[in-house]
């Protein structure tokens, strides 16, 4: 509450409540995944990070304040599906506070209060608050919601008050984390050695014939592995064959479908709320009510999509229409009433290429300039646009090719805005743009658009009914009671025409069996409850009742022969297949004897462009020891040894090798080198750190 009273008295003060997205970055974990209600369990210790022990009360404490944010954001209790994600967040939260706490007191990371207000009022206002923060009508950013929020708070309940408190912390955890990220990202750097050696990979050109001796000339029926091969070749390679904690499951799945009836019944129903539909005079507050679906009523701004299932359907969209019933790909049937169309604020779309120049003296950014104008003629030269962003841009937006999406005017600082809204067509802005951020290179993709739809929806969805789910559960109840054992399980299955089928390795943390998503329920029983040969009871799924036997469980570390039997058999077959081409084609001198002993089966190829750069032998695949001998050769007609590669055998000879230019300015092939470590930062840090900090996660005991 520390901040309350300095940001009211700021002139269009404006705070954000937007803890989910910010705590998936904080965490980087994923968002709305399906699983079960918390369960307790035997031992407290739910993990260990660092060397402290997380108990069972710490890790539902956070999950509890992660549950209240999604709460005050939502307005709602999260269902069972996303309480996985919320337990996931919570605990990526305390892996965070506890790995990172210390990495930020040594560095002397801090955020001040002017700093938290400039992220919510200033020129820096978080994206999340944007996006979050819409009035509906508009689709622009309100900031007479964060002013009206606030106004309020201090004569809020205590849970209101704590839950702001909470979005502080935040803000500011958030921040320091884009700080760390950053202080480590931005610290990367390529030396002119590096970049020399990058652009003698990428131009060096060697011309080269190769022939290719897949392993398949030699039939399996040739090879025999035995099992002692097979371990010492495990043993030898442990850390090819490194498993967590798994299980075997076999499983039958039978299947909720609607029946005619089921379907006969939505039909009368949507046919009749279609005809409802369209007499309403209050559209918005009729779908909410009647719809099943998760958009009943949506402004679709200029540039957005409009829904598939009315594009395909409609040619000319008309305001005050109703359109449908339609039958989705999901197995919904939706109807369509298009409340409002008119012309709203502008919005266009662009990519770009930012050349940072934050922070930088007046002649470091000069030579940035130079840097960017040097990348904007070879853009106007043919170089693809997507490309060069992909490989200069130093945003969030150099992964996506520049792309910004659709924006209107007042989403961009002046500079920019004015920039991309003079644009008379689409294409290249034939200029650099500055602002405060840096440089920009500009590709206008789309001209504005004004046209903005207001649709109610309807949709219901084709499942079921509660008589139809009845009698599938007790065919499924039914097999259970009767199969005690494995022998029964395939017994009984056989007997019904049910299909066996097989999940194998499932980790302690899976959701999924193969396809059968949501499953969280079984895997926690295989793991905490069953023992090998024990039979489930029935399981519900989303669209499925599941009932399965435990065939097998293995504990954590290297795999077991019948783990790895199926991949070590596959390498130590090849192995020998490899051995046995070499001694077939020893003594041959050149690549035409060496084809002509395995006649049509070989191939004998030319690659007059190969690079060092590649790993890729055109004809053959992934090929990267081939490709590092042939850059060994030292003169036209050597040959290199027979090399096995994962698909077969090469032998490769050097017509000829053209030697890179000498540059001038190797530059840009250190700003690439660099670029490409940089925007890896962030994510090797975290695993760097979270592997230093030893974690061991036994909430599968518990969840």
């Amino acid at each position: 509450m520390a901040l309350i009273k300095k940001i009211r008295q700021r002139t269009g003060l404006a705070i954000g409540v937007i803890a989910v997205g910010l705590i998936f970055f904080l965490v980087g974990g994923d968002i709305l995944s399906p699983n079960s209600t918390l369960l307790g369990g035997s031992s407290n210790k739910v993990g260990e990070i660092a060397g402290e022990s997380i108990s069972y009360e710490e890790y539902v404490q956070k999950i509890e304040e992660t549950k209240f944010s999604f709460q005050q954001n939502t307005g709602r209790t999260p269902s069972e599906a996303e309480m996985y994600s919320i337990r996931e967040q919570a605990w990526q939260a305390l892996i965070v506070e506890k790995v990172f706490k210390k990495q930020y007191d040594e560095l002397g990371l801090v955020i001040s209060d002017e700093e938290l207000v400039d992220m919510v009022q200033g020129e820096n206002i978080i994206p999340e608050l944007r996006q979050q923060l819409v009035n509906p009508a508009t689709g622009e950013f309100d900031r007479s919601q964060l002013i009206a929020f606030l106004q309020n708070l201090e004569t809020a309940g205590p849970e209101q008050r704590a839950f702001w408190a909470q979005q502080e912390k935040l803000f500011a955890d958030a921040r320091l984390r884009i700080k760390y990220d950053n202080l480590l990202s931005t610290s990367e750097y390529a030396t002119k050695a590096e970049g020399k050696l990058q652009h003698k990979m990428a131009n060096t050109i060697a011309d080269v014939d190769h022939v290719f001796i897949p392993f398949y000339v030699i039939p399996d029926a040739e090879v025999e592995v035995s099992d002692s091969e097979l371990k010492t070749y495990i043993n030898k390679h442990k850390d090819k064959f490194q498993v967590s904690d798994a299980a075997d499951l076999d499983y039958v799945v039978f299947n909720l479908y609607a029946s005619g009836e089921d379907s006969t019944a939505v039909i009368a129903d949507i046919q009749k709320l279609t005809d409802e539909l369209r007499t309403s005079e209050s559209d918005s507050v009729f779908a909410i009510r009647n719809t099943e679906g998760a958009n009943p009523f949506r402004t679709y701004l200029p540039g957005e999509a409009l829904p598939e299932s009315l594009t395909s359907n409609v040619d000319d969209i008309q305001a005050g229409e109703t359109y449908g019933p339609f039958i989705t790909s999901r197995s919904t049937y939706i109807t369509y009433k298009v409340t409002d169309k008119y012309d709203g604020t502008p919005r266009m779309r662009a990519s770009h290429i930012l050349f940072g120049t934050q922070g930088l003296e007046e002649d470091a950014k000069a030579e940035v300039k130079a840097q960017a104008e040097n990348i904007l003629k070879e853009i106007q030269g043919g170089l693809n646009f997507a490309t060069a962003a992909t490989q200069y841009g130093q945003d969030g937006t150099a992964q996506r090719g520049g792309d910004l999406g659709w924006f209107a005017k007042d989403d961009f600082v002046t500079e920019f805005a004015d920039a991309v809204y003079d644009a008379k067509s689409t294409g290249l802005i034939n200029k650099l743009v500055e602002t405060e951020y840096g440089f920009h290179i500009i590709n206008v993709t789309e001209l504005p658009k004004r046209e903005t739809f207001k649709i109610a929806a309807i949709e219901l969805e084709l499942g079921p009914s509660d008589a139809t789910r009845n009698d599938i559960f007790r065919k499924a109840d039914s097999f259970a009671a009767q199969s005690s054992n494995a022998k029964e399980f395939q017994a009984n299955a056989q007997t019904e025409g049910y299909r066996v089928l097989q999940a194998n390795g499932i980790g302690a943390f899976s959701r999924n069996l193969n396809n059968q998503t949501n499953a969280r329920e079984i895997v926690r029983w295989a793991f905490n409850d069953a023992s090998v040969g024990k039979v489930s009871q029935v399981f519900e799924l989303d669209n499925t009742y599941v009932v399965a036997l435990l065939r097998g469980k293995y504990d954590e570390g290297t795999a077991s022969l019948e783990q790895a039997r199926a991949q070590a058999t596959v390498q130590v077959r090849n192995e020998k297949k490899a051995a046995k081409i070499i001694e077939k084609i020893k003594g041959k001198t050149s690549l035409e004897e060496i084809k002509a002993e395995f006649g049509d089966d070989a191939s004998l190829d030319n690659s007059p462009d190969l690079t060092l750069a590649t790993s890729v032998l055109p004809g053959v695949g992934f090929a990267p020891k081939a490709i590092g001998a042939i850059f060994g050769l030292k003169n036209a007609g050597d040959i290199t040894k027979p090399i096995s590669e994962d698909v077969g055998v090469i032998v490769a000879k050097l017509n000829a090798i053209t030697p890179a230019n000498e540059v001038a300015d190797y530059s840009s092939y250190q700003a690439s080198i660099a670029q490409n470590n940089s925007q890896r930062a962030s994510y090797m840090i975290m695993m760097a750190l979270e592997d230093l900090a030893k974690v061991k996660d036994y909430r599968y005991k518990f969840f």
